[in-house]
């Protein structure tokens, strides 16, 4: 769940990878964590989107997307619970004490959120590749 927290996670295949029926994988996590899978993965989300708005320049939406919520709606009322402030008012407040965000084209490269027509496996160069000697 660390590793793969901005993909849609489903209750019943992590309970399978960890060995266990979804009900006696919850009953252990809560053991472990102190709360549910559900709101351990909600938690995680809403700390990596505390991280991009303090350091990045995206939207709320791209954010959102970023870190695996479906919702705006439901993001925002998450972050609000968790936090305090709504997302706006969170990036608002981190940008006037901190240094300058990164830009979000570089946040969405590196995080895998732009699409690219080159298929898996196909090397790419920005400069030609060196010819063999022959």
């Amino acid at each position: 769940m660390d590793r793969d927290w901005a993909r849609r996670l489903d209750l019943n295949d992590v309970a399978a990878i960890a060995g266990y029926s979804p009900y006696h994988f919850i009953r252990l996590f809560k053991q472990a964590y102190g709360e549910s899978p559900g709101r351990y993965l909600t938690r995680r989300r809403v700390e990596r989107a505390q991280a991009l708005l303090r350091s990045a320049n995206l939207t709320v939406s791209e954010v959102c997307a970023a870190v695996g919520f479906e919702s705006l709606g439901s993001f925002c009322t998450r972050f609000k619970q968790l936090t305090g402030q709504t997302p706006t008012e969170f990036r608002d407040a981190a940008l006037q004490d901190g240094e300058p965000p990164v830009p979000g084209c570089f946040v969405l490269l590196w995080a895998g959120g732009f699409k690219t027509s080159v298929p898996p496996g196909a090397a790419t160069f920005e400069k030609p590749a060196p010819r063999p000697l022959s």
